[in-house]
């Protein structure tokens, strides 16, 4: 029979290892502290948990992967003992249970900034997977001048008109802004099962993540992910086109080439707006006329450098908030690989990405126009356009063209 110093040996064990592998150290009092002495989880019951708030689900196995969600809010400390102090413990609420009446939801959850021919592929594989029944798509909410111009309302906006067969099914949703939303927004509809279909370059990411918190943050019969197939990047047409392409080309000011990027359905007009909004939405000092460097835009078009920046340590550190451009989700880096980093969300999500799959996180302000002021190809839109550069003149296409 183990003694009791025995069984807390082990316990201590099990956080220090836990701990350790998140890149933590201890203050001596049970937290565990980054390399900013910012205290990120706690030992409790033997057991490192993170100190984020979340309620642990339901039945929760600590010793399966994902076991992140049995944490404790970080003003309360170990559960009372029953009966300690005269006190009676009031019993757990019990979560509510969603009815399981419908049947399978298809999700394709991506960047499309911008969209680009690729994406029709992607799209009419979502739509046959889902083989008659429900499927959605969401574009990620990753905002910035360099990688990600369009921000998720104008991507959507953009996608309808281009997209034109998946026009209903393509969502603007403020409240699911990673994957993990997506899929609680279908487990709380009362689907049994998802399927989630991505590019083949992702498909092993998306099944560690989705699967990992199945019956923790979410309970499907079954999460299946799918391959959209594969891309070659140097492939002419639409089994080489990418949104880098694209960036790259807008960046280069090269119209004619980005035009031969997007789907039939984006024809004069709409192509043209494309090509200005990425362009505008870059900024003057997002061309490589002005500096900008191809790792930061297309940074899969220079891994080598982007690797360099980050082995010399300007960008990507530890306890610093990035963001994974695929599957939305934000979170400190609480360790750094050759090529990767883990970073953990405020909600206690832990995640691996990959250098060129990340972004540094900023938050940005609200632009505060309406989406029905950013219609392409209306009077409003183009004073929309207009307002992000005052100082320049905005010429009209469709009069240019009148004879």
């Amino acid at each position: 029979m183990k003694s009791f110093f025995t069984f807390l040996g082990e316990a201590q064990s099990n956080a220090s290892k836990q701990a350790k592998k998140l890149g933590l150290k201890g203050d001596g009092h049970g937290s565990w502290v980054d390399g900013q002495n910012r205290i990120v989880g706690r030992t409790v019951e033997g057991e490192f948990v993170f100190s984020s708030g979340r309620k642990p689900a339901a039945e929760t196995d600590p010793q399966r992967p994902g076991s992140a969600a049995r944490q404790l809010p970080p003003e309360q400390g170990p559960p009372p003992v029953p009966g300690a102090g005269g006190q009676e413990i009031a019993p757990e609420e019990e979560e509510e249970v969603v009815e399981k009446t419908r049947g399978t939801m298809t999700i394709g959850f991506g960047r499309f900034n911008p969209p680009t021919s690729g994406h029709e592929k992607l799209l009419d594989k979502i739509k046959d997977t889902a083989a008659g029944d429900e499927y959605v798509i969401y574009p990620s909410h990753t905002t910035d001048a360099q990688k990600n111009p369009l921000d998720a309302e104008t991507k959507v906006l953009f996608m309808k008109k281009m997209f034109p067969d998946h026009s209903s099914a393509i969502v603007y949703d403020p409240s699911i802004r990673t994957i993990i939303d997506a899929l609680k927004n279908a487990d709380s509809q009362g689907y049994a099962s998802v399927n989630v279909v991505v590019g083949a370059d992702r498909k092993k990411e998306f099944e560690s993540l989705a699967n990992k918190y199945n019956g923790q943050l979410y309970n499907f019969d079954a999460v299946n992910v799918i391959s959209a197939g594969e891309r070659d990047p140097d492939a002419e047409g639409v089994e080489g086109m990418s949104a880098s392409k694209l960036r790259a080309l807008a960046a280069d000011g090269d119209f004619e080439s980005f035009r031969k990027g997007l789907p039939k359905a984006a024809k004069g007009v709409v192509a043209r707006e494309l090509f200005n909004t990425v362009q505008k939405s870059m900024g003057k000092a997002a061309t490589k006329k002005e500096g900008l460097e191809l790792w930061q835009i297309a940074p899969k078009f220079d891994w080598k450098t982007l690797r360099e920046r980050y082995i010399g340590g300007y960008v990507f550190n530890i306890g610093q908030l990035v963001e994974n451009m695929n599957t939305g989700l934000i979170g400190r880096v609480m360790r750094k690989g050759t090529n990767y980093v883990i970073a953990v969300t405020k909600e206690g999500i832990m995640f691996k990405s990959f250098l060129q799959d990340l972004n540094e996180f900023v938050k940005k302000p609200v632009s505060g126009v309406v989406a029905s002021k950013r219609e392409v190809g209306t009077d409003s839109y183009r004073e929309y356009v207009q307002q992000l550069t005052p100082s320049e003149k905005v010429r009209s296409f469709i009069n240019n063209n009148k004879k």
